[in-house]
């Protein structure tokens, strides 16, 4: 007759996942990827970090209703819920938010003067389609409490 003790083994599981770089960098992408967009995101709303419209590319602000202010608005909602999606389903929120990024960069090459910001956001992309990877890596394993 055996005896499973799931106190221990659960114990044991969660240091192993806690000792695993790659849990690790999962846990470092999905924070920070959930919290980088909620924040941006509502900051679309205040414009405390920077002016937000002015790195709208003047084809898109031609082609969207309303003003560019209005625009950054929608970018702020879709920033908050990507954000959202991160933290309660990295496999998808993972290709979200790369995608998003991609809209951005292609956004920032047709601004004069933003190239750094869409080679960092290019940067960004890369990150985001890592934490996907990892996501499905380690997809039904929680983050111990």
């Amino acid at each position: 007759m055996s005896s499973v003790t799931t106190g221990s083994t659960s114990a044991t599981t969660r240091r192993a996942l806690l000792a695993d770089p790659g849990y690790q960098a999962f846990v470092i992408l999905r924070t920070g990827f959930t919290l980088a967009p909620i924040l941006f995101g509502l900051d679309k709303f205040a414009n405390l970090l920077v002016d937000w419209p002015t790195y709208l590319a003047p084809w898109i602000d031609d082609i969207v209703p309303g003003s560019a202010q209005a625009a950054m608005y929608a970018v702020g909602v879709i920033e908050i819920v990507a954000g959202i999606a991160v933290a309660l389903a990295p496999r998808f929120g993972g290709w979200l938010v790369a995608g998003w990024l991609a809209g951005i960069i292609v956004n920032l090459l047709t601004v004069p003067g933003h190239y750094d910001v869409a080679l960092r956001d290019f940067g960004l992309l890369l990150g985001a389609v890592a934490l996907a990877r990892l996501a499905e890596r380690y997809r039904g394993e929680r983050q111990p409490s």
